[in-house]
């Protein structure tokens, strides 16, 4: 079982403030998502710069327990790598790549040779590791990444991939129809679905990055 504890904690940050599981952008599957992903987000009192992106893998843009890009992605996929080129995009999977499930490391090297896209290599699964991704760009200054609010986090997922990037200071967007059919998705993603629209009608926002001058 792929136990997260990080996600598990987060239940409570959440019932203090449902707004931090909200997208800043909502879109039905990985074709549709924007390229370059600036012109995703209406911008609030500044231009957006969004220099790097951060993306889930599982019912985001591959199938789960696949390394590959779903078919029908791929050339959107490669639209993506080609604006965010080398270190700018990273893949951030609570599989490949998370040492509790992922030990030996060996899925993270089948989706980083079938995707050509370097897989981060982290200790705390999503929502929780906001830190071992900053430390990453850091570490590759070429990327231009010096404030969360350079990152996008795409997901399908708003306990953990929305909720990093509320808890980052970045911006999300939920891959909210994904790969999978909606009768094989899990219990906790089906509730989702109804969770995000049913807080956007109650009037929850997500909250907005840090300004973008720094």
């Amino acid at each position: 079982m792929n136990l997260n504890l990080s996600a598990s904690l987060g239940i409570f940050k959440l019932l203090a403030k449902p707004s931090l599981c909200l997208p800043h952008t909502t879109i039905s599957t990985f074709d549709d998502l924007p390229v370059p992903l600036d012109k995703a987000f209406a911008p609030k009192g500044g231009q957006i710069d969004i220099r790097a992106v951060v993306l889930d893998k599982d019912d985001c843009f591959a199938y789960p327990e696949h390394s590959e890009v779903f078919e029908a992605y791929k050339k959107r996929f490669e639209a993506l790598r080609e604006s965010y080129p080398g270190r700018r995009l990273l893949i951030v999977s609570n599989t490949a790549g998370a040492r509790s499930w992922d030990t030996d490391g060996r899925l993270a090297s089948e989706v980083q040779k079938a995707t050509g896209v370097a897989v981060l290599t982290h200790r705390v699964k999503k929502p929780g590791c906001g830190d071992e991704i900053m430390s990453y760009f850091r570490k590759h200054p070429e990327t231009g990444v010096t404030h969360p609010h350079h990152i996008a986090i795409v997901g399908d997922r708003l306990a953990t991939d929305m909720m990093l990037a509320n808890t980052m200071g970045s911006w999300g967007i939920w891959v909210k129809d994904g790969v999978v059919p909606l009768q094989e998705k899990s219990i906790f993603s089906r509730m989702e679905r109804k969770l995000g629209p049913y807080l956007l009608s109650r009037g929850y926002t997500p909250p907005e990055p840090a300004s973008q001058f720094e």
